[in-house]
């Protein structure tokens, strides 16, 4: 059995900055050691934990699909000492993933269903995991109509710019990309907070309807009434949290609501269960 406290080494293959404040990149890993690659096996809604030496480690969902061979994706905000660190980390260097971690989206149940995804900022990463996921020829036939609203403060902060603008032009998904405001006379878009958009463009709530959603706290008060209104049952809309995860394995207690540990029992949950829990997200 593998020690679950012992983390894989991986190298950094390639980096992509994403947003124009530049706190925002992307890290591509490839396994040092092949086997590796296949006891992590993920699926689209997990997290892992990036280990670096000396630093600490830090659990982010894992942005690349299942269906992405020969790599993985995360997506980083800097914002302290670890990821700081990583973001000063350059092409080759090496450090390790442990996981994968916590639940994922419930597929299974997704199947022949149609398919609302909503996200906002920097939690959009496990659903551009999803996307690819669903969007993969030998999986598309498996999913209904897939619609998506994505949305960030300004253009600049959109993450995957050229993977949104490709879906776009696709005919078997629906995108509805927003920003809260901007002066740019080129954009395109819809302008406009995610709940807003989401009671203008996503259809209405039915037993075959299913709503993933994940975003900041705010994004997720505002738009919990929004699908109320459109009557998505709480069964039918799943949210990915977070809330303070440390350890990634239930051990270190962080990350409790009232008997749950976000690390171990989710992070997925349905709307249905999140109601039955403390309101400690």
């Amino acid at each position: 059995m593998q020690n679950p406290y012992l983390p894989y080494p991986v190298r950094i293959d390639e980096i992509v900055t994403e947003t124009e404040d530049k706190n925002l990149k992307t890290f591509k890993f490839v396994f040092i050691n092949p086997k590796d690659e296949k006891k992590f096996s993920y699926k689209a809604g997990q997290f892992a934990e990036l280990s670096v030496a000396g630093k600490g480690e830090i659990p982010i969902g894992i942005a690349s699909s299942p269906t992405e061979k020969g790599f993985v994706k995360f997506t980083v905000n800097k914002m302290g000492l670890v990821t700081t660190h990583l973001h000063a980390m350059k092409k080759g260097d090496i450090i390790g993933i442990r996981g994968p971690l916590g639940n994922y989206y419930p597929w299974e149940t997704l199947k022949g269903k149609n398919i609302v995804i909503v996200g906002g900022g920097f939690a959009f990463t496990t659903l551009r995991s999803s996307i690819i996921y669903m969007l993969e020829p030998s999986n598309r036939d498996k999913f209904k109509d897939i619609n998506v609203v994505y949305g960030a403060r300004v253009p600049g902060m959109l993450l995957y710019k050229d993977e949104l603008s490709a879906w776009e032009k696709r005919d078997d998904i629906n995108m509805h990309i927003t920003v809260d405001a901007t002066d740019d006379p080129n954009w395109k878009y819809n302008i406009g907070f995610v709940p807003t958009i989401v009671g203008e463009k996503l259809p209405e709530g039915n037993k075959d309807t299913y709503a993933v959603v994940c975003g900041p706290p705010a994004m997720i008060k505002f738009t919990q009434p929004v699908l109320d209104k459109l009557g998505y049952s709480h069964d039918n809309i799943i949210m990915s949290l977070e809330n303070k995860m440390k350890c990634g394995i239930g051990m270190c207690g962080r990350c409790n609501i009232g008997e749950k540990f976000v690390c171990k029992d989710g992070p997925v949950f349905t709307l249905s269960q999140l109601n039955k829990m403390p309101k400690e997200y």
